[in-house]
């Protein structure tokens, strides 16, 4: 099932999207998460719904605002390689605040306070249930569903101490989307083709077995340390050719009319443009 969250005439919406169109759901998507998904396709099969023109609609987050956004720092093997940094012993943990989430098609400002942006295209896994001290072997059951995610960064900001909140959690530095897809359309998160394209340009093209840390273990490590609840999201790292990793000399950083799209197998495209901060 392909959710999503979106305004109607100035209404918010949450809906699943349909060959045919958008269906609008009587939930939150707070309330989705907590009620069996077979609730919602009985509601689908026994009511004959409207459909909502795609077109028409402004796109929103596919997460609560209320959910923890937990990033994993330098998690694929040859984004290491092109950083030039040791891989890690354990994941690299920073968080993002809601201040940054943004949806499908809306414009991001690059603020004034920095010059040197960054993409990064990464999977976002979606909790479906709270989890605590959970095994990498169940870790699956606690997850809703997955999304794409540009977990996107002021790189002279984040490198100016050794803690990158300030670098990351710009408002509207995490845009999240269109759809937030149910984990049963997803046989296996840790083997799916992830890229990025810059104004039409191929930037990244990987997979994500190329993870350090995967799927289900991420899951299991976090929940060791904190309460994972309905809704938190996981930002699971960014594969090799951010621009981070070109050499100096070829560092071209976003620009406000530059136009990013992150797309990943079986989820969808995720566009943002970039505008300046007036």
């Amino acid at each position: 099932m392909y959710l999503l969250s979106f305004l109607q005439n100035g209404v918010q919406k949450v809906g699943v999207k349909k060959e045919e169109g958008i269906i609008s759901l009587p939930y939150t998507l707070t309330e989705l998460l907590n009620c069996d998904i077979r609730q919602v396709e009985r509601y689908l099969k026994e009511y004959d719904l409207p459909l909502v023109d795609e077109s028409y609609i402004e796109y929103l987050a596919c997460v609560p605002q209320e959910a923890k956004i937990i990033c994993v720092g330098l998690n694929y093997q040859r984004h290491a390689e092109e950083s030039g940094m040791q891989v890690p012993d354990y994941p690299i943990l920073f968080n993002k605040f809601n201040n940054t989430l943004r949806g499908h098609l809306q414009e991001v400002t690059l603020p004034n306070v920095a010059k040197e942006y960054d993409y990064e295209a990464e999977l976002g896994v979606v909790i479906g249930q709270q989890a605590k001290y959970i095994s990498r072997e169940t870790a699956r059951q606690y997850i809703f569903g997955y999304c794409n995610i540009n977990d996107l960064s002021a790189r002279d900001l984040q490198n100016r101490t050794n803690q990158w909140l300030t670098g990351k959690s710009l408002d509207g530095f995490c845009p999240v989307g269109p759809y937030l897809v149910t984990a049963d359309e997803i046989n296996n998160p840790n083997n799916l083709r992830i890229s990025c394209y810059l104004n039409g340009e191929v930037r990244q093209d990987s997979n994500t077995s190329d993870l350090i840390f995967d799927v289900d273990e991420l899951v299991s490590y976090i929940s060791q340390f904190m309460t994972l609840e309905p809704g938190d999201i996981i930002l699971t790292g960014t594969p090799e050719g951010v621009i981070l990793g070109y050499p100096e000399e070829k560092r071209q950083w976003l620009q406000p009319g530059d136009e990013v799209t992150i797309e990943i197998e079986k989820i969808g495209r995720l566009t943002n443009k970039f505008i300046k901060e007036k």
